[in-house]
C-alpha cells in the first residue's frame, strides 16, 4: 500500500485543513521562488509577503480557473464557501477567494503534487 492509498478522501478533510495546509505549502513554495538573487532578508520577506497576501491570492484563482478540472473548481468552492470569518485587513469576497486558492494548494499537496506544480507554473506565466 503507498502513502497515496492512506491519504483520506477529499471529503474527509474540511476545507478549512485543507487551506491551513495550502497557506503552508504556497509560503514555502514562493520562498523557494524568489531565493535567488540573494538580498537582504528584509527585502526578501517583503518579496514573499507581497505574493501570499489574500489579494494576490485571489487574483491568483482567476488565472487559474480556466485550468482546472471539475474536481478542482470542487475545491476551490468548498474552501471558499468555508471561510466565514471576515478579516478586518481585506474584504470578505477577496478572503474567501484567498482561502479557496490555500484549500485548493492544499488539496493538490496531498493528492497530486505534480498538478500542483503544474498549476503553480501556471502563475508566472506572462499573461
Amino acid at each position: 500500500m503507498s502513502s497515496r492509498d492512506s491519504l483520506p478522501s477529499v471529503s474527509a478533510v474540511s476545507p478549512l485543513a485543507l487551506a491551513y495546509l495550502g497557506d503552508a505549502v504556497y509560503e514555502l513554495y514562493m520562498r523557494s521562488q524568489l531565493l535567488m538573487p540573494l538580498k537582504r532578508i528584509r527585502d526578501y520577506h517583503q518579496q514573499v509577503v507581497d505574493q501570499v497576501k489574500a489579494e494576490q491570492q485571489a487574483d491568483y484563482v482567476d488565472v487559474l480557473l480556466p485550468y482546472l478540472s471539475p474536481v478542482e473548481h470542487d475545491i476551490l468552492r468548498r474552501g471558499r464557501n468555508a471561510s466565514t470569518r471576515r478579516h478586518s485587513r481585506v474584504d470578505s469576497q477577496t478572503y474567501q477567494k484567498a482561502t479557496a486558492f490555500e484549500a485548493l494548494l492544499g488539496y493538490l499537496y496531498l493528492h497530486d503534487q505534480p498538478r500542483l506544480f503544474e498549476l503553480l507554473n501556471q502563475l508566472s506565466q506572462p499573461t
